[in-house]
């Protein structure tokens, strides 16, 4: 007993050592908020934010054949393929271990002040593509079936489909898009005044074919991509965008613009979302057709994951901020917007380790990444992460706060 009084003592004081290197910084009113710029703040989101947990029985079956072939994997990548999966998938996690966490409904997350959410979405022109996940017939087979129940509405139609991996984490809050977007919109109209919401689409354009007749995961192409613009801006409203024309405005290059520190007020943004897209290969490939003939962005709806030589560079995706955290830093100060974790793969919920949280939130990212954003996870630790200072947004500490 004495020992575990003296590990939750340890934690709590973890806990409280980060809240309170920001504390005084975190004392701010809605009017001094109001008055920064959208990329001088900083809020709190969730990762994969619409997933339901994987069937235990699926997890088992799939965690031998995940580590042969990310073995095959790091054989035949070069050094530099094996740098970048490093710094994204630091910890060595089992799959089983990395999707150890559960999310609930968006609007319950939102009311939690969560201010980020992230949607992944497969390209499905024809529907019944992702009706029968191979995992679950393949368990079948085995005389299994006594799984996870698995929603199916509205996968027999066309429309653009919201899962983690086709045919293994399938289970989510949000079958098509349509239906998350509605359900941001309801949330959002009930709450005209709200803080700007960045949502990270990914549209995921690769599978991991780990089962017998698994479907087959289209790309995304230009035409694609006018489709789910089109579907965005009908469902959320223009008038509820925050999209890179508008922060271009008159300069030259969205570029330009950004590290103008051109971004519209706090209070401008309220009521409004930006929607922050993730092109190809889970953010590994920033060639995309997304920006094919608009080197601006122009007329599109989303913020695109970018490099600071791109004319439409405005967001990054930096992930790792123990290792990044000088470049985000540099980053954020020269006007861009930046979204990291401070938990990856659950690792830092299984030990209990805030250290990474710590990184993210002393960088500067404008937006903090968490599986768990409340008390209670998987592991039985008391690892969850809140805003320092608490509420759902503070002034930035590296270019807000004096």
């Amino acid at each position: 007993m004495k020992k575990k009084i003296t590990t939750l003592a340890a934690a709590a004081l973890a806990t409280f050592a980060v809240s309170a290197v920001y504390a005084q910084q975190g004392k701010h009113t809605a009017q001094s908020i109001d008055a920064l710029k959208i990329n001088q703040i900083q809020v709190l989101g969730t990762h994969n934010s619409y997933a339901r947990p994987v069937d235990p029985k699926l997890l088992a079956l799939a965690d031998p054949i995940v580590e042969k072939m990310m073995g095959q994997l790091t054989k035949n990548s070069s050094k530099e393929q094996a740098a970048a999966f490093k710094e994204y998938h630091p910890n060595g996690m089992k799959l089983s271990e990395g999707l150890n966490y559960n999310h609930p409904s968006f609007d319950v997350q939102l009311d939690a002040g969560i201010r980020s959410l992230e949607i992944d979405i497969y390209y499905d022109p024809t529907g019944n593509r992702f009706n029968h996940p191979a995992a679950y017939r393949a368990l079948a087979a085995k005389g299994i079936t006594n799984l996870l129940p698995f929603d199916s509405t509205g996968l027999d139609k066309p429309g653009f489909k919201v899962l983690h991996m086709a045919d293994f984490d399938f289970r989510t809050h949000y079958t098509t898009l349509k239906a998350a977007l509605m359900a941001l919109k309801d949330w959002s109209d009930k709450h005209p005044d709200h803080l700007p919401i960045s949502i990270m689409v990914e549209a995921k354009d690769k599978g991991i074919p780990m089962f017998p007749q698994s479907a087959e995961v289209l790309p995304f192409t230009a035409a694609a991509f006018d489709e789910l613009d089109e579907e965005v801006a009908s469902i959320i409203g223009r008038d509820k965008l925050i999209t890179p024309d508008d922060v271009r405005g008159s300069y030259p290059t969205l570029k330009e613009a950004v590290t103008a520190q051109n971004w519209p007020t706090v209070k401008a943004a309220r009521g409004k979302f930006i929607f922050l897209l993730l092109p190809s290969t889970a953010g590994m490939d920033m060639n995309t057709p997304y920006a094919q003939n608009r080197p601006n962005l122009e007329k599109r709806m989303m913020f695109v994951q970018s490099t600071a030589k791109d004319s439409f560079a405005a967001f990054f995706l930096l992930d790792n901020a123990i290792v990044r955290q000088q470049d985000i830093r540099q980053y954020v100060k020269e006007g861009y917007m930046v979204r990291t974790r401070s938990d990856i793969e659950t690792y830092e919920a299984k030990v209990n380790d805030y250290s990474r949280a710590k990184a993210a939130f002393e960088s500067g990212a404008q937006i903090i990444s968490t599986d768990f954003f409340r008390p209670g996870n998987a592991y039985g630790t008391s690892y969850f992460v809140k805003l320092p200072g608490g509420g759902e947004v503070r002034a930035n500490p590296v270019n807000a706060v004096k």
